[in-house]
């Protein structure tokens, strides 16, 4: 599936370029429902994976390389979840902001991911794309 900016995401981005709101840190989490991302998603419609060794990652400005065109392009270094035992189905991934709590982007991986050793782990490189 593709990269989905839910509406309470869009709104957030807007409020900050346009000086309503300060920038906040970026949290990218694993969800572990089975859910398709739509427009009117929040936080509360994902499941965040727990246990075996996860934790979500936190995004630092300096993470992204950020490359103008059509479409101008943010692709993020790679971060890494790894675990360390069983931690189930994981369908997606979803970036919440530390402090507002909305959800600026979510993204349905195109196969479930399922978790079940120690050394299991996702790479995460996906780029943000805006035409």
């Amino acid at each position: 599936m593709a990269l989905l900016v839910p509406n309470e995401g869009e709104a957030q981005m807007l409020a900050i370029i346009l000086g309503k709101t300060p920038a906040e840190t970026l949290n990218l989490k694993l969800y572990s429902n089975d859910v398709t991302p739509s427009e009117t998603d929040t936080a509360s419609t994902y499941t965040e994976v727990s246990g075996s060794g996860y934790a979500q990652v936190v995004f630092s400005p300096s993470d992204f390389t950020i490359v103008e065109g059509a479409p101008s392009i943010a692709t993020p270094d790679a971060k890494t979840f790894s675990f360390t035992g069983a931690a189930g189905y994981i369908y997606g991934y979803y970036v919440v902001g530390e402090t507002s709590g909305k959800v600026y982007w979510v993204e349905r991986f195109p196969a479930t991911f399922n978790a079940q050793s120690y050394g299991d782990h996702i790479v995460m490189t996906t780029p943000l794309g805006l035409d």
